[in-house]
């Protein structure tokens, strides 16, 4: 087989499925990508099992066959290249050559037979979103979910689609994040929940993106179609915690503040905090917010003062400070809202401008215990 293709045409749509290839892969065959080429459309694919993505190229060419191309090696030639075509001549000696303006280049290729083939979805419901829209969704939420091995349904996800709203939630059993859109809806109810890696894959892809995403899904898997790539991914198996449950209800004392001015002060405070429990306290009374922290190990200790907008009754509450910045610097609002009712239980966190109609997002974080 042969076929000419632009050097940074290729490098481009390599270096997106190039995301998908694990560093040190149980199989040889996954180091590669597959070259499924069938007149002028090459089909390449990576995959690490769980999830396969396929991009679709145009090439000049009338032939057919597939190859397995050392990824590593091909993607660090690419990137040598200035933009000029390439040609691609699979040889008898089992190697596939490369033609440039300059040069030629040589390399061992496996069967294209023995790359796992992606998993055909049957009985799919499916929702189309707009790309950015859908990469939004990925980042407002993705931060919050966990790593535990332990429990392998919070380290995704969760994707609860209505025939009035798209939800996606996330949480690692220390914050929470409730991101809703009010004016998309499914055609029928759904609940899955995506992990981690080809959601990370697909928000940096569509980050901007005008494109229409259609999302196919059953019981078990997940497909996105978008532009001239597709993605299959296995979705994580188990039952959401009901995260309903967990948001309070009644937050009598609601704090008003700058999100830019609070962020600040927050990081700069944890500078001085616990090193282990990255603890910060926050004191309300009246229009005054006192951020301090202390690191009594090594006599640390940093205290700031803000006004703020407050109504409620004068409190004490401690945050991991990690969490609480984390959370900040993923609004895009100028200004958010602290809402609380006891210094035990969770402050949920809202931006009280900067969202485009129909969108909501709420975040939670648990406190911590002060040691007065």
């Amino acid at each position: 087989m042969k076929f000419i293709v632009s050097s940074t045409y290729l490098l481009k749509q390599l270096q997106v499925l190039g995301g998908i290839i694990n560093s040190n892969n149980t199989l040889p065959i996954l180091d590669n990508f597959l070259f499924d080429l069938d007149g002028s459309t090459l089909n390449v694919s990576a995959s690490d099992l769980e999830t396969t993505i396929i991009a679709k190229l145009n090439v000049e060419s009338s032939e057919k066959g597939s190859v397995c191309v050392p990824a590593r090696l091909l993607l660090d030639t690419l990137k040598t290249f200035p933009e000029q075509p390439l040609t691609f001549t699979v040889e008898d000696n089992n190697t596939i050559e490369i033609s440039s303006n300059h040069g030629k280049y040589a390399l061992a290729y496996a069967d294209g037979q023995d790359f796992p083939s992606a998993i055909e979805l049957t009985d799919t419901s499916t929702t189309v979103l707009i790309g950015d829209v859908l990469s939004n969704a990925i980042s407002k939420t993705i931060f919050a979910s966990g790593n535990d091995d332990l429990r392998p349904v919070m380290s995704g996800v969760f994707f609860q689609f209505t025939t009035d709203s798209l939800t996606f939630v996330a949480t690692d059993a220390h914050k929470l994040v409730k991101y809703t859109r009010e004016d998309l809806a499914a055609n029928e109810a759904a609940e899955f929940i995506m992990p981690k890696k080809p959601l990370n894959l697909i928000k940096s892809i569509l980050a901007g993106s005008e494109e229409e995403v259609t999302i196919a899904y059953n019981e078990a898997n997940a497909k996105f179609s978008f532009e001239n790539i597709e993605l299959v991914c296995r979705l994580i198996d188990g039952k959401y915690p009901n995260y309903e449950a967990v948001i309070p209800k009644e937050n009598p004392n609601k704090l008003t503040i700058d999100r830019n001015q609070l962020l600040n002060s927050v990081r700069r405070v944890s500078i001085f905090s616990n090193k282990t429990t990255h603890q910060i306290r926050l004191k309300i009374a009246g229009a005054e917010l006192n951020i301090s922290a202390e690191d009594i190990d090594y006599s640390n200790k940093a205290e700031e003062r803000l006004t703020c907008d407050y109504q409620g009754d004068d409190m004490q509450i401690g945050f991991n400070s990690r969490f609480l910045s984390e959370m900040l610097s993923n609004l895009n609002a100028s200004e958010v809202s602290l809402e609380m009712s006891l210094p035990n239980r969770a402050g949920i966190l809202t931006p009280v401008d900067g969202l485009d109609e129909g969108e909501h997002i709420t975040m939670l974080v648990m406190p911590v215990m002060l040691n007065s």
